[in-house]
Parts: structure tokens; C-alpha cells; sequence
């Protein structure tokens, strides 16, 4: 997806404004953590972003949706800080409208403060790319009639942050199944869930071989962060 979004081609706009829509609150973090009124400049920067086709300055050598968002936000909010005129509004583009209603109940404050704001913004990307991957796994479950099978073993894919999983007995009694095949339900829901990760990755990234080193990179903010930064 990085790839349509830097193309010039038609539906890159979709595409670029497609990740917007995904990716929006790592960027509302990173501005709310720097005191600067968050809901204007991130709708600000995308404006920019969409109007300028930013993402064609992407290099092959600096592939990374993720890193490149955070360098342009960088320069946008120096220069936001430097200009001495409000931002203009709209021009012809449809911006695309993000839910900055719920952010600030998502915002954990005072819980930030031995965190820099690129540790909050790394470690949200991070957390906004595994909620996605569970919504893709959910959707696919569902599609498939097996909405109470996935919930039933979703804490299985992240035993810390979720409710306590159940035993294996007692997943095979609600499930009606022998221990034997929830053994089986729980190693391929895993196996759909990492590889639906890696494939939301791959979309942030220009290379294949980028995104073991994102996921990496990744691990590393969420272990950073230490939990501070709530859902």
C-alpha cells in the first residue's frame, strides 16, 4: 500500500489517505505530548501531506511509512511554530475525517512523563498495527460464522493484556471440541494472527525484507513504553 500511496497512479490518494485513516492517532499522541493543540495540527499535517503528495519523497533507502511520518511532522510543527498565519483550511482536497472525539479518552495523562513523545509515537504505531491485525482476524472469524470461537480464544493471542485465558479443558467445553483440537484452534488462530501482522506491516514499508527489522523496532516501543500508554 505504501507503494500505491507514492505513486503517481490513480487511487494513490485513496491509498495514501487509506493509511491516514489508520494511522491518525500515533500522530495525534506525538502532538499532544509536545503541548501543541492536538485536533487542529494533526488534521493540519495530513492536509499538508495530501496537498504536497508527500509521500513521493519517500526513497527506497528510507522505505518506512513510519519514519517518514514522524520526520514530516517534525518539519510541519517546526514551521507551524515559525509561521506567524493560521493554517489555511481545505483548498480542493476532501480531507479525511478521523475520530478526534474519543482521542483525548484514549490520552493517558500523567502516565506519559518519563516517555519522549517519539517513544509515544512509536510505541502507539505499534499498538495501532496490532489492533488492526485483530480486526482483519475478528472479521475473517466472523465472516466464517465463528465469532464465539475467536472470542473464546483471543486471549490466547495476548495472554498479558487481556482477561485470564481459560483452561484448555474449559475452552473445549465451551466450545464443545476434544483438548486435543482446541490445541489446533489456538495454534492456527496464531498463525493468522502473525501473518496477518506482518502483512500490515508490509504495507508500511517499501521492502520485504524491512519488515522483520520494523516489527523489531516495534517490540522494542512497546517494551519502552512499559504499558503507560493504555488502549
Amino acid at each position: 500500500m505504501l507503494l500505491s500511496a507514492q505513486s503517481q497512479a490513480p487511487g494513490s490518494q485513496e491509498a495514501l489517505a487509506q493509511l491516514c485513516r489508520i494511522y491518525w492517532y500515533p500522530i495525534y499522541a506525538f502532538v499532544r505530548h509536545q503541548r501543541y493543540s492536538p485536533e487542529d495540527l494533526t488534521q493540519g499535517f495530513f492536509l499538508h501531506l495530501l496537498g504536497h503528495k508527500g509521500l513521493s519523497q519517500v526513497s527506497r533507502l528510507k522505505g518506512k511509512f513510519r519514519s517518514f511520518l514522524i520526520a514530516s511532522l517534525q518539519n510541519y510543527l517546526c514551521d507551524q511554530a515559525d509561521s506567524a498565519h493560521r493554517l489555511k483550511r481545505g483548498g480542493n482536497l476532501e480531507f479525511v475525517p478521523l475520530n478526534t472525539e474519543s482521542a483525548e479518552d484514549r490520552y493517558p495523562l500523567g502516565a506519559l512523563d518519563l516517555l519522549t513523545a517519539e517513544r509515544i509515537f512509536d510505541a502507539k504505531w505499534a499498538m495501532t498495527l496490532l489492533d488492526e491485525a485483530m480486526g482483519r482476524l475478528r472479521k475473517q472469524y466472523a465472516i466464517q460464522g465463528k465469532t464465539c470461537i475467536f472470542e473464546t480464544l483471543k486471549p490466547f493471542l495476548d495472554p498479558i493484556n487481556s482477561k485470564a485465558a481459560l483452561s484448555y479443558e474449559q475452552v473445549g467445553a465451551a466450545l464443545q471440541v476434544s483438548v486435543g483440537s482446541v490445541k489446533t484452534l489456538i495454534h492456527r488462530l496464531r498463525k493468522q494472527y502473525a501473518a496477518l501482522l506482518r502483512e500490515e506491516v508490509s504495507r508500511t514499508v517499501c521492502e520485504p525484507g524491512e519488515v522483520d527489522e520494523e516489527i523489531h523496532s516495534l517490540c522494542e516501543a512497546l517494551i519502552a513504553a512499559e504499558g503507560r500508554l493504555g488502549p
